[in-house]
């Protein structure tokens, strides 16, 4: 069995929460994120995915990611990616996906989005 994945969830403030993807998101591990992230999803309203540790990324790993960007579009939760890697932000432009998430530079940290210095898109 392969553990190529490792996902945490942590609450950052009421009805906001900060998903981690640390390793490859790829066909065996792409079922595992979309379940954490649909989960996050309907227990919290913002929900920012920290995509520091991210190492490695295929079509099935951005199926998750979109398919995550529909549940928060259909229900009104906000969904944010935060530090990218380049493999990441090069297939969201070769796949012209980009623009289904919104996409911080920084890692997500646990200052509110209304504090000085705080990430912004």
């Amino acid at each position: 069995m392969y553990d190529t994945i490792h996902v945490g969830v942590e609450a950052t403030g009421p009805g906001s929460c900060r998903v981690s993807v640390a390793g490859d998101l790829d066909l065996c591990s792409a079922a595992t994120v979309r379940d954490t992230l649909r989960e996050a999803l309907s227990r919290h309203g913002r929900v920012v995915v920290d995509c520091s540790r991210l190492s490695f990324i295929d079509c099935t790993g951005l199926s998750a990611l979109l398919a995550a960007a529909r549940v928060a579009r259909a229900t009104g939760a906000e969904l944010r990616l935060c530090a990218v890697p380049h493999a990441l932000a090069r297939l969201l432009r070769l796949s012209h996906t980009a623009g289904a998430f919104t996409i911080e530079p920084e890692p997500a940290d646990r200052t509110s989005p209304d504090q000085p210095g705080a990430p912004r898109s």
